[in-house]
């Protein structure tokens, strides 16, 4: 392969001293916008050019884009959810850009289009975010998301004409859609940034408010603010029987929450009063619903597991109950539906889940179809029926409907295939870390080559923060790889959700070099077992998973063949100075607090490139409007790489343009950069995926 020389990277003389230590950053000129900064835009311009050169001359890349185009185009629905006599979900054909939203009168009745986001923008990048019917059905509140970006726009249609009512509400951000009554909704906003700073401006000051139908936003009620602790924000939740908001109020990133409670009945005579119900920040408090007076919470207070609990805020002494007590698997969600509580917990990773009577009392089991992950439970309290999704890594969701008299469950919705599910076989492993902690591993391979034992190029992929839990789910980029006769496997390090707090803890803060220590072991186990060919172990993570993928190859540049870091944290010593970045000090720590920044310091992608080391190909990729993770850490990172002389293997960058974080990324961009990278890694661990078998 012909690797073309790097775009001249301008550096800067720029030090800092940092706690005793001076911190060179020459390439701060590259956090400007790119959208603001001709000298920025010039730099991403040259880059992808260098990068397209490189993306060209990759034999497999045109095998992949076919094939994931190919196990793209199947059939997807979300779980419907009923209001009223009517029942609302998503779909999309296949290779749609956008999923659509349809109705229908009754489960078994035609299908009527509402909204249709592909119309939106030329280049599909305009989506359908979130969306909440009101109660009665009759109007529908949604979210637009333009370009990938983390800001949303709401409005409102009337389902019967399919007609918009009008209402507009802007710079809304990590916003919930809650109705109030068929009058109006509760929404979160932050103030309107200064000119050009909306991709970039740190988010303070968000505002829970109340908008009636047809009045402007600028007449919104304001409903809860602090205005005196702007790093606070708030969202709101309304129980589906109307008669209580909740008011969640949190700092960061963290399941930790202050809960208080409005009395809509009495909002009339006591306007928009609060009732504390929870105080402090210290644990996690999720509101499940409510029926009257009494309200049912999943909470971690004294179960690192969680348990189930309530409170009868009618009573003349309200006092928490504990209803489901803690189990020995962590719970995953909880839905309150017809009379019973559904509740998914993980058993190593896996979803299993169980029916409790309101009570607490056990009322069965749903049977799943083996290693998976189960999401949905939409409904009320007073439904006959609910409605779920189970998916794995071979297996799309099948959409189901559970019958919850009978506990009877038959499909609603399931594709048709263009491939055989049980061609791949799907099994977990549990490896040792460095400190002797057993860690799980799911691993994704063709049935025959796992049956003859065959090591396969792999992609490692893993994530390990935030108490975010990788469960198992279907990618048709990823059985593509698989298909070529490759293996994909999601190692479930420390630092996310799997078993509770106590493993998001263990990954966190002063102890992140432990996920680290994870996924070193990860990949050495698998070469060990011989799942995995000595030179053909590539590793992949997106968002702290790029963090991920950028630290371990400082640690370990020799495991790894080639790595994709997607949309990276790479700059420990600055991330909490954009937009959402520092709510993520509850995970990361404060680089600006010196026992912090110490932890930080030592395990930076950007500030620990070890120059002169043979390192693995990289491709890093991000996109322009990304204002989660800014995308001035990848460039900056890049820009380090390509002049610390790692190799003969390349060091690149993809930057995608009108695209975010991820959410909202229309279907062809998608198989583009899923191509990008599948034949990026192919060729660096050896997959032959042109000559692989079809998998049809």
């Amino acid at each position: 392969m012909k690797i073309p020389a790097y775009p001249e990277s301008r550096r800067e003389e720029l030090t800092e001293t940092l706690f005793g230590e001076e911190i060179s950053d020459p390439y701060r000129w590259l956090e400007e916008d790119v959208r603001n900064c001709e000298d920025v835009a010039d730099w991403v311009e040259r880059q992808n050019a260098v990068t397209d050169e490189v993306l060209t001359q990759l034999p497999a890349r045109d095998w992949f884009r076919q094939r994931i185009g190919e196990l793209f185009d199947f059939e997807r629905f979300s779980t419907p959810r009923r209001k009223g006599t009517r029942y609302f979900y998503t779909h999309n054909t296949g290779l749609q850009n956008q999923s659509r939203l349809y109705v229908r009168n009754t489960l078994e009745g035609e299908p009527r289009l509402l909204i249709d986001p592909n119309s939106w923008a030329d280049d599909g990048a305009t989506a359908l975010d979130m969306w909440q019917p009101s109660p009665d059905g009759s109007k529908l509140l949604f979210s637009v998301q333009d370009g990938g970006s983390d800001w949303r726009i709401l409005r409102v249609l009337d389902v019967e004409s399919g007609e918009e009512l009008g209402d507009e509400i802007r710079w809304c951000k990590f916003t919930g859609l809650s109705w109030v009554g068929e009058e109006g909704f509760l929404y979160s906003r932050f103030p309107e940034p200064e000119e050009g700073a909306d991709f970039q401006a740190l988010n303070f000051n968000q505002k829970v408010y109340f908008h009636r139908l047809g009045t402007p936003q600028a007449e919104d009620e304001l409903v809860y603010d602090t205005p005196e602790h702007p790093k606070i924000g708030h969202s709101a939740r309304v129980t589906t029987d109307g008669r209580w908001a909740l008011i969640v109020s949190h700092k960061g990133t963290d399941s930790c929450y202050e809960v208080r409670a409005i009395d809509l009945a009495a909002r009339a005579e006591k306007g928009w009063a609060v009732r504390e119900l929870i105080t402090g920040f210290e644990h996690d408090w999720s509101m499940i619903n409510g029926i009257g007076g009494k309200l049912w919470f999943a909470t971690n207070a004294d179960a690192p597991l969680y348990r189930i609990a309530t409170i009868d805020l009618d009573s003349d002494n309200p006092e928490w109950q504990t209803i489901v007590p803690e189990q020995e698997q962590v719970i995953g969600g909880v839905s309150l539906v017809g009379g019973r509580l559904v509740i998914s917990y993980l058993r190593d990773a896996c979803s299993v889940v169980r029916l409790f009577t309101l009570e607490g009392e056990p009322a069965g089991e749903v049977e799943l179809d083996g290693i998976g992950t189960v999401g949905g439970f939409t409904g009320e309290p007073g439904n006959p029926e609910t409605f779920y999704a189970f998916t794995s890594f071979n297996r799309p969701a099948t959409i189901y409907r559970m019958d919850l008299a009978s506990g009877e469950s038959s499909i609603w919705a399931a594709p048709d295939l263009a491939f055989d599910p049980d061609a791949f076989l799907v099994e977990q492993f549990f490896y040792t870390s460095k400190d002797g902690t057993r860690v799980p591993m799911f691993v994704l391979r063709r049935r025959d080559i796992a049956e003859a034992a065959v090591a396969a190029p792999t992609v490692l992929y893993g994530y390990g923060g935030f108490d975010i839990s990788l469960t198992p789910g279907f990618s048709p980029s990823r059985l593509a790889w698989v298909e070529a006769g490759g293996a994909f496997v999601v190692a479930n390090l420390r630092g996310g959700g799997e078993y509770g707090k106590a493993w998001h803890d263990a990954g966190r803060r002063a102890n992140k070099q432990n996920v680290f220590d994870d996924f070193i072991a990860a990949g050495e186990f698998l070469i060990g077992e011989g799942i995995t060919p000595q030179g053909g172990l590539a590793i992949q993570g997106g968002s702290n998973g790029g963090l991920l993928v950028g630290a371990v190859v400082n640690q370990r540049p020799d495991l790894f063949a080639a790595g994709n870091a997607a949309v990276g944290v790479m700059d420990m010593l600055r991330f909490d100075r954009w937009t959402a970045g520092r709510y993520w000090v509850d995970d990361y720590g404060y680089p600006d607090r010196e026992e912090d920044f110490a932890v930080l310091r030592a395990y930076s992608p950007l500030h620990n490139i070890q120059r002169g080391s043979d390192y693995p190909a990289m491709l890093v990729t991000t996109a322009d409007t990304d204002d989660r993770v800014v995308p001035g850490h990848s460039f900056k990172y890049v820009a380090a790489l390509q002049e610390a002389e790692l190799g003969e293997r390349p060091q690149l960058i993809r930057i995608e343009t009108r695209a975010g974080h991820g959410s909202g990324k229309p279907t062809d961009k998608a198989i583009a950069e899923a191509s990008d990278i599948a034949g990026f890694l192919a060729f660096w661990t050896g997959l032959q995926a042109s000559n692989s078998h079809s998998g049809k």
